[in-house]
C-alpha cells in the first residue's frame, strides 16, 4: 500500500481524565468525524462509571464504535481489538468520514498505529489450565514475578491484577518459545495502512493533572460508582470487574476493613499511579505532544490540535 492509498487517520492518546475524549469529540465535528475508542475496559457493556464511558449526552451525536459491546463473561484480546479496530476505521472511511482512534490503552493504540500482528490467539487449553491453576494457588503477582524474568518489557507494562494478559505472555513463551516483546518487533515487518497524526495530551504541571483525576473520582461517586461496584464485585463476572480501576479499590470497603474515606482516598492514589504509567507509554511513542496546561479552555486545545494535523 503506498502513501497515497492509505487511510487518514487521527490518534488522540493520553492519560485517564486528560481529555482525551472531550478533544476527539471535537475534532470529531471539525473533521466530518467518528470516533474509535481504544480502551480495554470500555468495550464492555459494565461497568460504566468506572470506566469513565462517555454517555450520550458527553458523546454529542457523534458515533463511537467499540463501546459497550461485550459481555463481561468474554474475555478480549489485543489482537482482538486490533481486527475489531481496523475494521472500525475501514468502515468509517468508506462511508467518507474521518476516523478518529482515542483512548488510554496503550497497547490497542500501538497494535493500530504501528500494524502490529500478532501470533494465532488460539488457546493451548493445558498450557491455559496450568497456568490458571497456578495463578489461583501463587497468586497472579508471583507469575508476573515470573514474566519479568523472561520478558521484562512486557512485564512491566503489566499490572500484577492484570492476570488474562499476564498468563496470556506466559502462555505465547511457552507455546511458541518467543517472548511476547519479540513477537511486537517481528511483527512491525508489514507497512503500516495510515497516514496518521498520533496527538498525546500530557502535563507540564503533573498536580494539574492529579487534581484532575480527584475530581472526576469525586464525579464518578456523585454518579453511583459505590452502588456500581457494590453489584458488580458481587457478581461471577467480579474477576473481570476487577481489572478496571475503581473496584478493586473499592472492596475493602465493603468488606469493612476500610472506611470509604480510606477506600476513596486509595482509589484516587491508584487512578495517579494508572496515569503515571499511561504517561510513561505514550511518552516512547512518535507523536506530537499538546500540553494540556497550556491552554486556558477547551476551544484553545482544540484549535491547537487540529494546527497540528497535517497529512
Amino acid at each position: 500500500m503506498n502513501t497515497q492509498e492509505r487511510i487518514r487517520l487521527i490518534t488522540v492518546a493520553g492519560p485517564t481524565a486528560s481529555g482525551k475524549t472531550a478533544l476527539a469529540i471535537a475534532l470529531a465535528k471539525a473533521q466530518n468525524g467518528e470516533v474509535i475508542s481504544a480502551d480495554s475496559m470500555q468495550v464492555y457493556a459494565e461497568p460504566f462509571i468506572g470506566t469513565a464511558r462517555p454517555s450520550e449526552e458527553e458523546m454529542a451525536g457523534i458515533p463511537h464504535h467499540l463501546l459497550g459491546f461485550l459481555p463481561l463473561t468474554e474475555s478480549y484480546s489485543v489482537a482482538r481489538y486490533a481486527a475489531d479496530a481496523k475494521a472500525a476505521i475501514a468502515d468509517v472511511h468508506a462511508r467518507g468520514k474521518q476516523p478518529i482512534l482515542c483512548g488510554g490503552t496503550g497497547l490497542y493504540i500501538q497494535a493500530v498505529t504501528e500494524n502490529l500482528t500478532f501470533s494465532p490467539e488460539d488457546s493451548h487449553d493445558d498450557c491455559r489450565r496450568r497456568l490458571k491453576a497456578r495463578a489461583a494457588s501463587e497468586g497472579s503477582a508471583a507469575l508476573l514475578s515470573e514474566l519479568r524474568q523472561i520478558d521484562p518489557e512486557t512485564a512491566a507494562r503489566l499490572h500484577p491484577n492484570d492476570e488474562n494478559r499476564i498468563l496470556r505472555a506466559l502462555e505465547v513463551y511457552e507455546t511458541t518459545g518467543r517472548t511476547m516483546t519479540e513477537q511486537r518487533k517481528l511483527s512491525r515487518q508489514q507497512p503500516t495502512p495510515y497516514d496518521g497524526a498520533l496527538l498525546f495530551l500530557d502535563f507540564r504541571d503533573r498536580a494539574v493533572l492529579y487534581d484532575r483525576i480527584d475530581r472526576r473520582v469525586d464525579r464518578m461517586l456523585e454518579a453511583g460508582l459505590l452502588e456500581e461496584a457494590r453489584r458488580l464485585l458481587a457478581a461471577p463476572t467480579a474477576a473481570t470487574a476487577m481489572q478496571a480501576i475503581g473496584y478493586k479499590e473499592l472492596a475493602p470497603y465493603f468488606d469493612g476493613a476500610l472506611s470509604l474515606e480510606e477506600a476513596v482516598a486509595n482509589l484516587k492514589q491508584a487512578t495517579r499511579r494508572y496515569a503515571k504509567r499511561q504517561l510513561s507509554w505514550f511518552r516512547r511513542l512518535e507523536a506530537h505532544t499538546l500540553y494540556v496546561d497550556d491552554y486556558a479552555t477547551a476551544d484553545e486545545l482544540t484549535a491547537a490540535a487540529l494546527e497540528s494535523i497535517s497529512f
